[in-house]
């Protein structure tokens, strides 16, 4: 039984419930599930590699006006079932990430959660959209184990940089104030803003690369010291030794 089908069984078993309440009950707790499994695969990888891939963890339900303005831009009618059939991101989780090559890793580990269901992925950094945007974004189901059911419910994962997400924002809130109708120069400026975020994302991640490298290499040379430290200081303890056996 697809996701959809799922919500709406239990939507019917709720027949005494309000049924959009039902439904954000339901991606509420696909929210829970899917943000408790990021911040322990963070903690994990801090545990392991002392580094957290993941600055920050955003989360939202999306408004009842926009998930109307979606449907009609869609050419739907307003309805709970075309909600959950047709607007996959109603639960919303934005992963922040320092580097772009924690995006990548980050949405590896993701899809190998066992109990989690891929269903699409969409990669706006290899193929960025016209006006510049960037993020890598993940349709995953999450199963809602309920009291007599399990409704597997839909989650958007976006994961994108600082800087990208810098951007985002801003560009999300200019072409709000213009209803997707900016004017053609702020468009242009946008996107230029998008080729500076790009090539900031791109030298912060080769001065962390070559951060690592220096930090490798002080560490290999402070073994190499302790290690001839040691040597040494068995060689002069050998000395010692056998002058003392000597002088006997």
């Amino acid at each position: 039984m697809k996701c959809e089908q799922q919500v709406e069984a239990a939507l019917k078993s709720y027949e005494d419930v309000d049924s959009w309440k039902t439904v954000i009950f339901l991606y509420n707790a696909a929210l829970k599930e899917v943000g408790t499994k990021l911040e322990i695969l963070n903690d994990e990888f801090q545990h392991v590699h002392r580094y957290n891939p993941i600055e920050h963890i955003k989360t939202r339900i999306k408004t009842p006006e926009s998930i109307v303005k979606k449907l009609k831009r869609y050419g739907y009618e307003t309805s709970i079932e075309n909600m959950v059939r047709y607007i996959n991101d109603i639960a919303g989780v934005r992963l922040i990430c320092s580097f772009t090559s924690d995006i990548y890793r980050l949405a590896e580990m993701i899809g190998n959660q066992s109990d989690l269901k891929v269903l699409s992925i969409k990669d706006y950094i290899r193929n960025p959209k016209e006006s510049g945007y960037k993020s890598y974004h993940m349709l995953v189901s999450v199963p809602i184990f309920l009291s007599d059911s399990v409704v597997d419910t839909k989650v958007e994962i976006q994961i994108r940089t600082i800087a990208m997400d810098f951007w985002a924002s801003l560009e999300h809130k200019i072409y709000y104030k213009f209803e997707g109708n900016a004017p053609d120069y702020i468009s242009r400026d946008l996107r230029e803003c998008a080729k500076m975020v790009s090539e900031l994302d791109e030298k912060m991640l080769s001065l962390n690369e070559a951060i690592q490298e220096c930090i490798v290499h002080e560490a290999a040379r402070e073994n190499m010291d302790e290690v001839l430290e040691n040597v040494i200081g068995n060689r002069k303890e050998q000395k010692l030794l056998h002058l003392e056996a000597a002088g006997e």
